[in-house]
Order: C-alpha cells, then structure tokens, then sequence
C-alpha cells in the first residue's frame, strides 16, 4: 500500500510541475497536514475518553459482569469458551469495546482472545475465523469514532445516524456469523 500512495504522490508532483501547478500542489500538501492534525486531536478526545472508561469498566468488575451475561451467547458462538473464563472475559470485553465503536481498543482485546484461543498450535481454527468475522463486522450501539469524525466535521447532529448503524451493524453480524457457519460445512476442519 505505501509504494501505491508513494506512486501517486510523486504522480501528483510531477503532474504539477509539467501543468505549472506546484504552488496549488505545495499549498493543498500544506493545508492537508494542517486539516489531518485537526482531525486527529478532535478524534484522539473521545478516543481517550472511551478508552478511560473502558479501562474503569475493567478495573471495578463492570467487564466480568458482562462477560457473565453474555457467557450462554458466546459459549454458543464460540464452543472454546465453555470452562475458560478467561476467553469469556477477553471476547466479551471486545465486544463490548466494538460496541462503543472503540476499533481501536478493541483490536488488542481480540488480539489477547485468538491468542488464547491458539494455545500455541498457529493453526486458525473456526471460534478463530468466527472471533475475526463478529469483530470486523461488530454490532456498535454507539458509533464513537464516526460521531467523532462528523463533529469535527462541523455536523450538529453527530449521531442521528444511530437507526442506520444499528440496522447495517446488526446484518452484517448475521450475514458474517451464517457465512462462517456456512464455509464450516463446506471447508471442515
């Protein structure tokens, strides 16, 4: 992907150089890197914050209560589950974090659940591929990054997308979980 973004940048800086546009080229490089920096306090803000009260949820139990909850569903999902709370805890603070829209808290939450799902074999097994489908699919009750991203954006209403997120998120968790139950029969261990 960088040889890719690197081509077209020395594309658009020769282009300007032949067609005399290189003070256009030199100012919109200038005002994007201004406009990038915007964009990464406004978003870095509400990432902290949710990241915070991930971490608060975790250290007073609040993540082991969910983890109880939604144990009978995961069991179900994922068969490794049963017995290791320790798995149940690590999916379940996953989703959670998925469901606040947090990507990027929730990725070394998933990381920490395949890896003990592995237990040294290297081999991706089906609760694997299932964990890795639910978690880029992910049902998000609240879409923090992208109500983030349409603040700094100047929208009024960040999240009156919320009906539109809670029906795509929902469906493509159902397309995603029939698709691995599906290329299950096929493709057996």
């Amino acid at each position: 992907m960088s040889i890719v973004w690197c081509g077209i940048i020395v594309c658009s800086i020769i282009y300007g150089g032949i067609s005399g546009n290189m003070e256009q080229i030199s100012s919109a490089a200038i005002e994007g890197a201004g406009a990038a920096l915007e964009l990464i306090f406004g978003i870095a803000g509400v990432m902290c914050l949710w990241c915070g009260i991930m971490e608060l949820l975790e250290q007073a139990g609040a993540l082991q209560g969910l983890a109880r909850i939604m144990a009978p569903l995961l069991r179900r999902l994922f068969p490794s589950c049963r017995g290791n709370t320790e798995l149940t805890q690590a999916i379940s603070a996953n989703a959670a974090a998925n469901m606040l829209g947090l990507g990027n808290a929730a990725t070394p939450l998933g990381l920490r659940a395949i890896s003990l799902m592995d237990g040294g074999k290297g081999k991706a097994t089906d609760d694997m591929c299932r964990l890795v489908v639910i978690n880029t699919a992910s049902i998000q009750l609240i879409p923090t990054t992208v109500a983030a991203l349409r603040a700094s954006a100047g929208c009024a209403t960040p999240l009156d997308i919320l009906p539109a997120v809670w029906l795509t998120s929902i469906l493509s968790v159902t397309v995603g979980i029939g698709a691995t139950a599906l290329l299950k029969r096929w493709w057996p261990d």
